[in-house]
């Protein structure tokens, strides 16, 4: 199994966020202050994470045996391979075989994980342990793991997206450089497109919402765009970057080929987690896709070298280029739980003890989640991968906000993008208009 499987769970899970039930009824009164247990007495707690394969579970397990060679009073019962559906069965039911610490790949769950009172808000524990969260993680991070000022969450190591290119291309195509700006992205993949009768030879880039990891959310985080204004309602049709957002991917669609001719491409191509990825094959020239992406292009053991950037920024942002979008793995406390002090212990140990995160990142080959742990010199990685250390420390790379009803408004952004994409809706201003009325209906009733 692929080592950034997990990954894949973050990017689809998204699409299930609608039908995931949270608790519907909150927890309170167990905050920081709050809790009763004495960690320093001899206690268990239940770490619950998602995680699978072999070498992911050995990465948790080394991980989690260093804490209790920190806390030997403390002893944890660790079970994987859990999904939200089963965390909240889990956090719903209580008792003493629910997990005290959950671990999940679903960041766009923050928002029912914390309006719903499923786990409890870190920020206490953060004062008491003096820790300042703003100085400790990515501003990305800092932001998708709270909601309404609620941080029922804390980062556990991190994804961010890139540019993948093929060198050898851009080499024979007459290109020194990867793209810095939209434009500059749009004529290099023109140049290296390269036809064979009615479909291609050679793709410069597949901008299709349905090409892998070229989602709207991944497209639009170049553009720093505002999902929600101060009123809580969807900015969609407000903002100016969604406009342009659109508007860039469509035109690429148009002059790629059009919708129609890049689908029946795509159809022939391999999948995003097998060795026949057409950017593994050559198929596809640049790629956009996050940091495991380059273990998995090597392993495929392609015919030509491999390049890594930032993905490109609009042309009046170009001060900008070199931020990205993140998103990531988090970990929570259980608002059921009556070990919240313990759990805590741990909780802290793997998010901010440097050379956790550290030494927990080698393992699962992520982005480390903490402004210390990215400059740490224990960090063993290929040297292109720094590019991605480099998007997480970004003080301009972005991330979406969490919503009550979790990533339904990504789902419905994305519904848009698809009828727009392939000319089924024409009219894009009118099309965010009535977006933007969805998801605010959307989040009303899910209040």
């Amino acid at each position: 199994m692929p080592e950034a499987l997990p990954s894949l769970a973050r990017k689809t899970a998204f699409a299930l966020t609608a039908s995931l039930a949270l608790l519907t009824t909150a927890c309170t009164g167990q905050s920081g202050s709050g809790a009763t247990d004495d960690a320093s007495k001899d206690t268990t707690i239940n770490f619950w994470h998602a995680w699978s394969a072999p070498n992911e579970v050995k990465a948790v397990d080394s991980l989690v045996a260093g804490f209790e060679r920190a806390h030997p009073n403390i002893h944890v019962n660790v079970v994987g391979n859990m999904t939200d559906d089963k965390i909240n069965q889990a956090l719903r039911s209580g008792g003493d075989r629910a997990p005290d610490v959950i671990s999940s790949f679903t960041t766009n769950n923050v928002g029912k994980f914390c309006s719903s009172g499923a786990l409890v808000d870190l920020n206490p524990f953060f004062e008491k342990s003096g820790i300042d969260a703003q100085k400790t993680f990515p501003k990305p991070m800092n932001e998708y793991t709270q909601f309404d000022g609620n941080r029922c969450t804390v980062p556990l190591l991190g994804d961010a997206y890139g540019l993948y290119y093929n060198k050898t291309a851009f080499e024979k195509a007459g290109i020194a450089n990867p793209p810095k700006t939209w434009s500059e992205f749009a004529a290099d993949a023109k140049k290296l497109t390269i036809a064979r009768g009615d479909s291609y030879r050679q793709l410069g880039f597949m901008p299709n919402y349905h090409g892998w990891e070229s989602t709207t959310e991944h497209y639009f985080g170049q553009f720093s765009p505002t999902y929600f204004g101060k009123d809580g309602k969807s900015a969609l049709a407000e903002d100016p970057a969604f406009e342009k957002g659109f508007t860039l991917q469509k035109k690429l669609v148009d002059e790629l080929g059009g919708f129609q001719k890049l689908e029946k491409f795509r159809a022939t191509l391999g999948d995003e987690w097998g060795p026949k990825h057409p950017f593994h094959t050559g198929q596809v020239a640049m790629q956009l896709d996050g940091e495991w992406r380059l273990g998995m292009a090597e392993e495929a053991k392609p015919k030509f070298e491999i390049g890594v950037a930032p993905l490109p920024v609009p042309d009046d942002q170009v001060a900008q280029y070199g931020k990205g979008y993140i998103t990531g793995t988090i970990a929570g406390i259980a608002a059921n739980s009556h070990k919240q002090n313990a759990a805590w212990e741990l909780v802290k140990y793997m998010t901010t003890d440097t050379d956790a995160v550290v030494g927990f990142a080698n393992g699962i080959h992520n982005v480390p989640s903490t402004l210390a742990a990215l400059k740490s010199p224990k960090l063993k990685y290929d040297p292109r991968f720094k590019t991605f250390l480099d998007i997480a420390a970004n003080p301009d790379s972005t991330t979406t906000p969490a919503s009550i009803n979790g990533g339904v408004y990504l789902v419905t952004i994305q519904q848009f993008g698809y009828d727009y994409e392939s000319g089924k809706a024409t009219d894009l201003k009118a099309g965010l208009k009535k977006t933007a009325a969805q998801i605010d209906t959307d989040i009303a009733q899910a209040k």
